[in-house]
């Protein structure tokens, strides 16, 4: 598996404890073995280290009682082991370490009323790869394979794909939620890719998936907590038109998308393709907003006639996704109707027109240009 450097770097600015979240094979372990080679590891899928911490969870106060102030612990999988936190807890108040609380869900964490540490732990997040991480990077591909690592540069990735799939979300998820309707389960899976990038209508996907509303909420939960996926809002400062207010589901990377729709082959110009592109843009902002500017708040546009922009940074961007070759007037309808209402916002269409150019006071950027912009100079 190629090594990639990552746009993340905890070991730069780590000053207290975090939980450290991110789906599986986002490269997590990678990253902190790779950046913290002198901390203590704790590696929760060890066995005979979980039973041990589980029948004595003190165990880890005793190992690390008389370590040096400010000594960095990474406990990996803490999900396995919540009740570890109390020991962590106290370990952060009294010796003053810092912890990497490693996992792929906060859904154990938050359940039972676990210690979350009041405060003294933060939240960072893990995100797939970015274009700015690989070096030659190939649009076509990353809209085939997603850009989990160990995905994007397989010699079959497909496999890859279904191995990931069937193993984690499958069985992993069905576990952790205590899933009952498995065959319930799988048909949502289909129908949520189905209506990825979408707007959510819950009716619509209960009855498709013969299965109450309230279900269909329940599991769109768990694949956020699992961080599977991201409902995004809809931005409601409306002025002068009003919006639907319902969100948008996506999930985590383009590749499940494409796994779970059984789609091997985009053709550029198909409808298949526009949606995979716009996943893919997507899923670059939300990662930069994660990396960079998580204070900033991500949403989209859609009036009740038909007019849309893809993605609203705060009220400050406005960004339409086109898969078009060339960017047309009709391309920038929407974005010149959220500009009547929001006119200082910065206005950019995202296309795969390679020029990169001005219409007007809407910025019209090749998808490439775009991402070196995003993760050279931001937003």
């Amino acid at each position: 598996m190629a090594l990639y450097e990552r746009y993340l770097k905890l070991n730069q600015r780590l000053s207290s404890s975090i939980f450290f979240f991110g789906a599986r094979q986002t490269g997590k372990s990678t990253i902190l073995k790779k950046q913290f080679k002198s901390a203590i590891m704790f590696d929760l899928l060890d066995s005979e280290l979980r039973m041990r911490l589980s029948l004595h969870p003190t165990l880890l106060y005793q190992r690390l009682k008389d370590e040096p102030e400010g000594s960095v612990v990474i406990i990996d999988e803490i999900q396995e082991l919540p009740q570890l936190l109390n020991e962590v807890h106290r370990l952060i108040s009294e010796k003053h370490l810092i912890f990497i609380l490693c996992g792929s869900s906060a859904r154990k964490l938050k359940r039972k009323g676990h210690n979350t540490l009041g405060g003294r732990a933060y939240p960072k997040y893990l995100f797939p790869l970015v274009s700015c991480e690989i070096p030659d990077f190939d649009l076509e591909r990353a809209l085939i394979t997603g850009l989990l690592p160990e995905h994007y540069l397989a010699k079959e990735p497909y496999l890859r794909l279904k191995g990931y799939i069937d193993i984690y979300l499958k069985e992993e998820i069905l576990q952790e939620a205590l899933v009952r309707n498995l065959s319930g389960f799988e048909r949502f899976l289909e129908v949520a890719a189905l209506t990825n990038g979408e707007i959510v209508n819950y009716n619509n996907i209960a009855s498709d998936c013969k299965i109450s509303s309230s279900t269909v909420r329940e599991y769109f939960g768990i694949l956020q907590d699992t961080l599977i996926g991201y409902m995004i809002p809809s931005f409601t400062k409306t002025l002068k038109r009003r919006v639907v207010q319902a969100p948008k589901f996506y999930f985590f990377d383009v590749g499940v998308v494409n796994y779970l729709l059984g789609r091997q082959v985009l053709k550029r110009g198909s409808v298949e393709y526009g949606k995979a592109f716009e996943h893919l843009v997507i899923q670059e902002i939300i990662a930069w907003i994660g990396y960079v500017a998580p204070s900033k708040k991500l949403s989209y546009w859609h009036t009740y006639t038909g007019l849309e922009v893809d993605a609203v940074i705060d009220n400050e961007v406005a960004i339409e996704i086109k898969s078009a070759d060339e960017i047309l007037p009709k391309h920038l309808k929407g974005l010149k109707a959220f500009g009547e209402e929001w006119p200082n916002a910065r206005k950019i269409v995202v296309s795969l027109d390679r020029f990169s150019r001005k219409i007007g006071d809407i910025e019209c950027l090749y998808v490439k240009d775009f991402f070196n912009i995003l993760w050279s100079r931001g937003l």
